[in-house]
């Protein structure tokens, strides 16, 4: 053999060895995320959060049962939550918005949604709510369970705040409330309407209104102690506020696990604390 033909086939060698090289190099990659056991790639994957839009009067309960499933399901995934009014929030649900569970603050609502397709049933009742007459803890207003106070003061009241009805629920009851009371229709301007129950919490709360409506489980949050006075408003002058909750059909494992916790008795516990019931 030639000089010229002995470096060529040591060249054909030389290359055909580092191709064969490259192809164990990749071989060794591939087979490192074939494997699905315990501590590989795949197996490591985060579970996609939990995303929950719900109704703003379970701000303050879900601010301790969203820690309470993330300690007792370490890897079921986050949950993350969107508040607001349960009009807005299925208007957003239908317009695109992320979501798994949604947590509405009254039936309707949340039967809007399984009436558009987007739920697979007609969900649960995970509460009942109730409405309360809230002040400043320094407002001389008189609280009674008959409301008689609220009445007897109201030409004096002159902002009164409850969520928009056309919004929110408990803004709803509200206004049945007052029109039970014959305190409705109030003279321009003296009703204040908040975004959403949660708003309409914190004018109160601020003493940006005198007095108003809103939600039993907001005034017991713990930031409000000793910041507020409240009294039940009688159920008999609104109706029912019977929370619903619905899965979207595009619902993970882990939001259907959470679905599940909410109806645990460790989490209708804690709602009760809050005055659901």
């Amino acid at each position: 053999m030639d000089r010229l033909s002995f470096r060529l086939g040591q060249a054909t060698l030389a290359a055909a060895r580092r191709r064969l090289a490259r192809l164990c190099s990749v071989l060794a990659l591939a087979m490192a995320f074939v494997w699905v056991g315990p501590g590989s790639a795949l197996a490591q994957q985060p579970v996609r959060p939990v995303q929950v839009a719900a109704a703003a009067n379970l701000q303050s309960v879900l601010a301790e049962l969203v820690p309470l499933y993330e300690r007792q399901h370490p890897g079921g995934g986050a949950v993350t939550v969107t508040v607001g009014s349960s009009a807005n929030l299925v208007r957003q649900i239908q317009q695109g918005l992320p979501a798994d569970l949604f947590m509405s603050a009254d039936e309707g609502y949340a039967l809007r949604l399984f009436d558009a397709g987007l739920t697979p049933d007609r969900g649960t009742v995970y509460a009942t709510g109730r409405l309360v007459l809230m002040v400043p803890a320094a407002s001389r207003l008189p609280l009674d369970a008959e409301l008689a106070g609220l009445s007897a003061a109201w030409p004096s009241i002159t902002r009164f705040a409850i969520a928009n009805p056309e919004l929110a629920p408990y803004g709803q009851a509200a206004l049945q409330a007052l029109q039970h009371l014959g305190l409705w229709p109030a003279p321009p301007g003296k009703i204040v309407l908040g975004e959403s129950i949660a708003q309409t919490t914190q004018f109160i709360s601020t003493g940006a209104a005198q007095a108003g409506m809103t939600a039993l489980s907001l005034a017991l949050a713990p930031q409000l102690a000793g910041r507020v006075r409240y009294v039940l408003v009688p159920e008999t002058l609104h109706a029912p506020l019977h929370q619903r909750m619905v899965l979207l059909k595009t619902a993970s494992p882990a939001a259907r696990a959470f679905y599940a916790f909410l109806q645990s008795p460790q989490a209708r516990a804690v709602l009760q604390r809050y005055g659901y019931v």
